[in-house]
């Protein structure tokens, strides 16, 4: 059954095969991440889930959860929220470039889908305003009535979470320059009111008539006077901070793992929701035994018998880029394919990366990646269906007219494996064309070669199994895994938009440690999984 309070709820239990112990490395997470927050008229924090196309409302003193917006149903990837007068709940759909209006009884209409990268919402005396968290964004206001939206400011270095101050304007902090302005909605020229922050991306107002902001990249909570600039921390959590709301005279803050955190005062913070993995991705081992897991925005390590230590995130230096793909490639270096069509090798500890491929003509949706034994990177490229090698910055392809590769590795005779998710098969690879090892899979994603054996994960069966690579016997060492989407869920294809993201989907990932452990990316609850044959 799943945890109480988890985003996952199955009806039944993973099941083992005989022999087979089962341990999860980190906790399953309550939320896809964590971005905007409004406080409802309820008294409810409602948290908008960009990655997980979820709404959730969050009793901050029992901690319970209700999905208001479930993945697969009309609203897709929202960033914020905000609430009319009535009750209805607008919700900015970043990916798709909407604001959509939910009432009160759960019924969802589109009010604009004209509105690329919408990101920041909020309403001042019954007007709606929004902006366009891009390059060249826009702050606009809204006709509730489906009518043109009147342009404030355009051309802004990203845009992000705005409200209205004391004295009638809008405040709004911009990503690409580090600092927070503000306009009259009315129209007027624009005023720097702070500068020089620690990458601001919400901000919203005490009762005293303070701008309270978070910091993306410091991970710092900060107090701001407008009519001066005057600034205090208040609290210094993590990076990733995403955005902040009021319950009462009560502050409360996101960050992108899906934490929620009460900010007390005297630099004192209380959790209220712990932080998580938002899917996980692809898995990847070292030579020490240390398990690396890659989780889109985040990249981890986690030692034996440790916890999860952040190696890069979104705002680190040297970032390659969303990572979808990663295989250990030497101590401290990793080759990774990124969500914006990049294949890279990227060395987290000196912030520093390189294309390998990709950097002028991206692929479409790269997943997989591996080393072939002579050294070049082989990985596959989803949205084109085929399987390419790089070496030297040339890019061969291997295989073509696949149906949604997504998982690659190598056999100990060099021969290079795919699994097929769309044909529901996993395929050998050579130079005379491309054979079927085994079929009857229902959406293979993540493969592992130890032994002489393929270990699959298919989560569309969310079973992970062992077929023998000479002779073909199949066993399947867990059922009921919590992989891919909710049963009888359907999510809605999250488009990305860069640079913060490409295309984003799932992946569920396996790797091996030196001492034959299996490790899986439990991706629809957010957690990574151990397997254990017993002895």
């Amino acid at each position: 059954m799943s945890p109480h309070g988890a985003r996952y709820k199955s009806a039944t239990s993973i099941s083992l095969a005989e022999g087979w112990s089962l341990e999860r490395l980190t906790p399953p997470s309550r939320l896809f991440g964590a971005n905007g927050l409004r406080t409802g008229p309820d008294g409810r924090v409602y948290v908008a889930q960009v990655a997980g196309s979820q709404i959730s409302a969050l009793d901050v003193d029992t901690g319970e959860l209700e999905t208001v917006s479930a993945q697969g149903a009309d609203i897709v990837a929202p960033d914020d929220v905000a609430f009319d007068a009535r009750g209805d709940l607008y919700a900015t759909e970043y990916y798709d470039g909407r604001v959509s209006v939910r009432d009160p009884g759960g019924r969802t209409r589109v009010l604009r889908d004209d509105v690329p990268g919408a990101n920041g919402i909020t309403f001042h005396q019954g007007r709606l305003f929004i902006d366009e968290c891009r390059i060249g964004g826009r702050l606009l206001e809204l006709d509730l009535n489906g009518g043109a939206p009147r342009v404030l400011l355009e051309n802004l270095p990203m845009p992000n979470a705005m409200e209205a101050g004391p004295d009638g304007k809008l405040y709004y902090p911009l990503l690409g320059t580090n600092d927070i302005w503000r306009i009259d909605p009315d129209g007027g020229e624009p005023e720097r009111v702070a500068g020089d922050l620690g990458v601001p991306d919400a901000v919203k107002f005490d009762a005293a008539g303070h701008i309270i902001s978070t910091q993306v990249g410091t991970g710092e909570v900060l107090r701001i006077d407008p009519r001066n600039g005057e600034r205090t921390v208040l609290a210094t959590i993590a990076p990733g901070l995403d955005n902040l709301t009021f319950v009462g005279d009560r502050l409360f803050v996101s960050g992108f793992t899906g934490q929620i955190t009460e900010i007390l005062g005297g630099g004192q913070t209380r959790a209220v929701l712990p932080g998580g993995l938002t899917w996980p991705l692809d898995l990847t081992v070292g030579g020490d035994g240390t398990l690396y897991v890659s989780d889109g925005t985040y990249f981890y390590a986690l030692a034996p018998g440790g916890r999860l230590r952040t190696l890069g995130m979104l705002f680190s230096p040297g970032w390659p880029g969303y990572i979808r793909g990663v295989t250990a490639a030497g101590e401290g270096e990793f080759i990774v394919t990124t969500s914006n069509g990049q294949i890279a090798r990227w060395r987290p500890a000196s912030g520093e990366h390189d294309v390998l491929a990709g950097e002028t003509a991206p692929f479409d949706q790269l997943y997989g990646v591996a080393v072939a034994p002579g050294g070049a990177v082989v990985a596959a490229e989803f949205g084109a269906g085929r399987v390419v090698s790089v070496r030297n910055g040339e890019v061969t392809t291997l295989a073509a007219g696949l149906d949604r590769p997504m998982g690659v590795a190598f056999s100990a005779d060099g021969t290079c494996l795919v699994s097929e998710s769309g044909a529901g098969r996993v395929v050998s690879v050579t130079g005379s064309g491309v054979d079927t090892v085994v079929d009857g899979l229902r959406t293979p994603q993540g493969i592992l070669v130890r032994g002489g054996r393929l270990l699959i994960v298919d989560a569309g069966a969310k079973a992970l199994v062992d077929v023998g690579l000479g002779g073909g016997e199949r066993t399947t060492i867990a059922r009921d895994l919590p992989v891919g989407p909710p049963l009888g869920v359907e999510p809605k294809p999250l488009k990305g938009l860069p640079p913060f993201s490409g295309p984003q989907g799932l992946f569920a990932g396996i790797a091996a440690g030196p001492d034959g452990t299996l490790y899986v990316s439990a991706d629809a609850d957010g957690s990574v999984i151990a397997l254990r044959r017993e002895r």
